[in-house]
């Protein structure tokens, strides 16, 4: 199978997905009502899509293509109210966060789609174990060669994605002492990890090519790379966030990318080499590991810093590019943020020292997404 032509997109726009939990008002444990989810919101004319995902008691939202951040939340509101209204018929309720605290896998049930039975041969209890959530952000790039250095320049961020966005603490009941457990599960699976570095799309068809004649892989869906490109909708997808607690921090993680974005296009502020990887993986587990306490290493002068330092000195170094974009307000959001801080996973911590009990945590992050005041 060859490499679909990378499509035309204009140049920063925005798609934001999210996969959220489902959990009955009992004991606020996972719950299979994928099904009955979906059926009750093809009632809802909304912007974006609502699909199944791996188990039957997690759902992928979607939005549209967006121009900003601010539409990103507008169509994610829309979004998050209408689910709302269906999970308050079926009496459960839809959390955020990318584990669910206490669920067992061997408990879940793949859902019945054809790609996921596939995948579940395949990968085995992995895939129960796929019961995570994430969000991913895709930016729209000029062309195939815009798309893959738009591809490398991002990954010197990917901790600061990671912190900003950690949701991860708790698994199976456990403090996994990780602020984005999360992520350990992806690592798990063979094809999980870090693009080949190729700045031009010939390159990196030639790669894709090698790899389907392994037999290994069939599309590009085969790839869990921590940034991939998507050729049929001419974007790069980030696909290492958490699911934010709320569609907020979901929407204002979606300006720092296109601010990003924005500044890599304008100002070309450095060239990615292989060299860059060097300190990936260490970069990466600090941040899963630490979040906001995190060590970075600047991958170009091998200095060690705060990486909530690194956060705050990057937000202001592409402040300009944020207010052409409208997401000035974002980036104020996620820089208080970082200076306190502060991320989804300390606050998980917080209400499990208050509450002493993980599902009155599961039952407050529910009323989080509603949008409910903490």
């Amino acid at each position: 199978m060859s490499l679909e032509a990378f499509t035309h997109s204009e140049p920063l726009t925005l798609g934001v997905e999210l996969e959220l939990q489902l959990v009955n008002t009992h004991d606020y444990d996972l719950a299979p009502y994928a099904d009955d989810m979906l059926r009750l919101m093809q009632r809802h004319p909304l912007p974006g899509t609502v699909v199944p995902e791996m188990t039957n008691s997690m759902i992928e939202i979607s939005t549209g293509i967006c121009h900003s951040s601010s539409e990103v939340l507008g169509q994610l509101s829309q979004i998050r109210d209408a689910l709302v209204k269906c999970a308050d018929k079926l009496n459960i309720a839809v959390v955020g966060g990318g584990t669910h605290p206490f669920q067992l896998w061997h408990e879940r049930r793949i859902y019945d789609k054809p790609r996921f039975q596939e995948l579940s041969q395949l990968y085995g209890y992995l895939s129960k174990q796929f019961t995570i959530f994430g969000q991913h952000v895709h930016i729209g790039c000029p062309d195939a060669d815009s798309a893959l250095l738009m591809l490398h320049r991002m990954s010197r961020f990917i901790p600061h994605f990671i912190a900003l966005s950690a949701s991860s603490p708790y698994v199976q009941g456990q403090d996994t002492a990780f602020d984005s457990a999360r992520l350990n599960s992806v690592f798990a699976f063979p094809l999980s990890g870090r693009a080949p570095m190729a700045l031009t799309w010939a390159d990196f068809e030639a790669y894709f090519n090698k790899m389907t004649r392994t037999g290994v892989v069939k599309s590009m869906k085969d790839f869990y790379w921590d940034i991939r490109p998507k050729p049929e909708f001419g974007t790069i997808e980030i696909r290492v966030f958490d699911t934010p607690l709320t569609i907020e921090r979901a929407a204002a993680l979606a300006g720092f990318v296109q601010s990003l974005g924005a500044w890599f296009l304008a100002d070309q502020p450095f060239m990615p080499t292989e060299d860059d990887y060097l300190v990936y993986t260490y970069n990466r587990f600090q941040a899963c590991r630490f979040g906001m306490d995190a060590v970075y290493v600047d991958p170009a002068t091998g200095d060690h810093m705060p990486l909530r330092e690194h956060i705050m000195r990057t937000i202001d170094q592409i402040a300009g590019h944020a207010a052409a974009h409208g997401a000035s307000g974002a980036l104020h959001l996620l820089r208080s943020e970082a200076a306190a801080g502060q991320n989804d996973a300390r606050w998980l911590r917080e209400r499990q020292r208050e509450e002493q009990l993980l599902a009155e945590v599961s039952r407050q992050a529910a009323q989080r997404f509603r949008g409910a005041p903490p």
